[in-house]
């Protein structure tokens, strides 16, 4: 049975995702990530105890330990497992970006990075089986820790200019989504020694400030809020921390390629390591473009954080990164970390000035992203006809269909996480990209009715 997409298991709490399922799975991770100890986390959804509950006394039920480190950010738990050599793997209880009635369970391998597609289907296969618990005197116990989120921030710290950022007394907006940032990104402002201006910051699963996917329409107050409190810049995570969006000092929302790019030249011109990036297929040529400017390399890959933490890994990369916000540091961990990105870029702000300033300055192109629903079952076929519209069009087939035409490009591809087929298309001219995109979201329509 599949069941993990993308980023894990995902599905509606108490429909899809119900206890009976959590219990099952939590025995098939002892199978694949056991012994143990074994380390859970949780966001702040609303039904994430329950879940959490439900996966930990699976675990127990087949003899491991469970370090509980209670609401903290998925890189937090990662960092947590990568630290922990007794610790053999770790899972987190999020739905991510998805709205509050979902949520989801995500494994994480013992030395910090997300589980593999082979240990992923592993687990899926262990469900499938009568899995046998141990006798009573063998049950797992559960041991709690308190101070897995401090740790991970202490961290990040470390990996930043602190005096730097201090000398250049910076003020900084922060919206926590309400989501498991709303302790450890503040305390990292903190102990940055920037002053901090912090909204949507209590722990509240129903996401009552703006739903916790950091998108530019959920983040109005933010915008409004740097503005009027002349703050350098602003910063928004989604519900489990792992991403950082970012809103500059005129109040404008930056897409995630933007921070990309950014950090990027950071890395590249005071950074040590290899002079290579990696990115999925779905991010802006404009990030290729700086990158190759300052006499560095890209590699693209297909989309996921996964995908991109091992190819970081395979070739020696320094850092890395999607075009939602989820960015990877190889000198911190092989994961996308919110906390990290936003360090590096407060550190950014200090050295270079103005985060406006430094977009300005940034290639100028075009990226318009649609969707259309679209069942699991449907995806490959789309993508398949697509293809076979367009034979005499220069294509990658790296993660859907990527089709690039002297002026732009076109990405048609299948959403890992939801019944969804997305469609972005680019260029330097706006008139040209609106044009592709109206005419493959068209195309994309004519198919899916004929399906």
């Amino acid at each position: 049975m599949k069941m993990f997409g993308t980023n894990g298991i995902r599905g509606e709490s108490n429909g899809y995702l119900d206890c009976e399922l959590a219990l099952k799975i939590g025995k098939s991770i002892v199978t694949v990530l056991g012994p143990g100890p074994i380390a859970i986390a949780m966001d702040t959804r609303v039904s994430s105890d329950m879940i959490r509950s439900a996966v930990s006394a699976g675990m127990m039920s087949m003899g491991a330990d469970v370090h509980n480190l209670g609401m903290i950010p998925t890189p937090a738990l990662q960092y947590y497992v990568k630290t922990h050599e007794e610790v053999t793997g770790g899972v987190m209880i999020t739905a991510s970006h998805n709205p509050p009635e979902f949520n989801g369970i995500k494994c994480v391998s013992g030395d910090g990075t997300e589980c593999k597609p082979e240990e992923e289907a592993a687990i899926e296969d262990a469900y499938e089986r009568d899995l046998k618990v141990v006798p009573w005197q063998e049950i797992g116990h559960e041991v709690i820790v308190d101070d897995a989120g401090e740790r991970y921030i202490d961290a990040v710290v470390s990996k930043v200019d602190v005096d730097l950022i201090r000398k250049a007394k910076l003020k900084v907006c922060l919206d926590c989504a309400n989501g498991a940032s709303v302790e450890t990104s503040p305390l990292l402002l903190k102990k940055l020694g920037v002053e901090a201006v912090v909204i949507n910051g209590q722990p509240d699963g129903m996401f009552p400030g703006h739903y916790s996917e950091p998108v530019e329409e959920n983040l109005a107050e933010l915008k409004e809020r740097v503005v009027k409190e002349s703050a350098d810049l602003g910063f928004a995570h989604d519900g489990d921390a792992d991403r950082c969006i970012f809103v500059s000092d005129k109040g404008k929302y930056l897409p995630g390629d933007y921070s990309l790019a950014i950090l990027s030249k950071l890395q590249i011109q005071h950074g040590e390591g290899k002079k290579l990036i990696v990115t999925p297929v779905s991010t802006s040529a404009m990030v290729e473009e700086l990158v190759c400017s300052l006499g560095a390399d890209l590699t693209y890959t297909a989309v996921g954080s996964p995908i991109v933490a091992r190819r970081m890994i395979a070739d020696g990369s320094p850092m890395g990164g999607e075009d939602n916000g989820g960015l990877i540091f190889a000198d911190h961990q092989y994961c996308r970390d919110g906390a990290m990105t936003a360090a590096r870029m407060i550190e950014a702000v200090a050295r270079y000035g103005s985060l406006q300033a430094m977009v300005d300055e940034l290639p100028k192109y075009v990226t318009i992203k649609a969707a259309a629903r679209c069942d699991n079952d449907k995806k490959e076929i789309l993508v398949e006809r697509i293809a076979a519209n367009h034979p005499s069009e220069k294509m990658d087939r790296t993660d859907g269909l990527k089709i690039i035409f002297d002026d732009g490009w076109v990405l048609l591809r299948p959403s890992g996480t939801e019944p969804k087929f997305r469609i972005y298309s680019e260029s330097k001219d706006a008139d040209v990209a609106k044009r592709r995109s109206d005419q493959f979201v068209g195309e994309v329509a004519d198919i899916l009715k004929s399906l």
